[in-house]
């Protein structure tokens, strides 16, 4: 881990997680992760970055110290991100989003059809204690299995096992993400600073 890495991931208006994992450096994204977590700095996971919000929280406030995903460590502690039992990769599926929440409002609708690129997701094992904690549990498929989580009282902190940005265009952005961008530049970070995509591998 590079000196000053937390200086410089507070010095960006959003973190964007991408997918990609294993990132070159999984504590550097965890690292963005949580500094955008306390820090009140708008976050949008997306397939592995989706999973390692859930790592981060699961390690950093639920007190699972030992939270694992299964790609990386198949054999060791608690495997909160397991493999998914149905591939997603090439999928579309639809999701239905909590009327109150973020997501919802971000789209204008509680229904949603989209992309996947992931054979990961959120243990079931892990699900109940997820959804009595603050990382919301927003979105879900029709088995209800988890989909998409955002943290509450945080301007923009969302996780989606979906890609939106598979059917965004300069054009006709996805609405997720023009709602990402809008935090960015709404929050407290101010116009000047800059916007961040980031997996990690910045900080290793």
């Amino acid at each position: 881990m590079q000196p000053g890495a937390p200086k410089r991931v507070t010095s960006f208006s959003g973190l964007w997680i991408a997918p990609g994992s294993p990132y070159k450096s999984t504590e550097g994204a965890f690292l963005a992760i949580r500094t955008a977590r306390e820090r009140q700095i708008p976050l949008l996971g997306t397939c592995g970055g989706f999973q390692h919000v859930i790592l981060e929280y699961a390690r950093d406030v639920l007190g699972f110290a030992d939270a694992q995903h299964e790609e990386t460590d198949p054999g060791g502690g608690r495997l909160v991100i397991s493999r998914l039992a149905c591939s997603l990769v090439g999928r579309s599926m639809t999701i239905t989003l909590e009327p109150d929440s973020l997501v919802a409002r971000a789209y204008g609708r509680t229904r949603i059809e989209e992309q996947y690129r992931c054979n990961f997701g959120v243990s079931p094992n892990y699900v109940d204690t997820l959804r009595a904690s603050p990382l919301r549990i927003v979105g879900s498929d029709a088995e209800g299995v988890v989909r998409v989580v955002e943290l509450a009282e945080h301007p923009f902190y969302v996780g989606t096992l979906f890609v939106p940005q598979l059917s965004s265009r300069p054009s006709a952005p996805h609405p997720l993400v023009s709602s990402f961008i809008e935090a960015c530049c709404a929050g407290r970070w101010g116009l000047t600073r800059r916007l961040q995509w980031t997996a990690g591998f910045q900080f290793c």
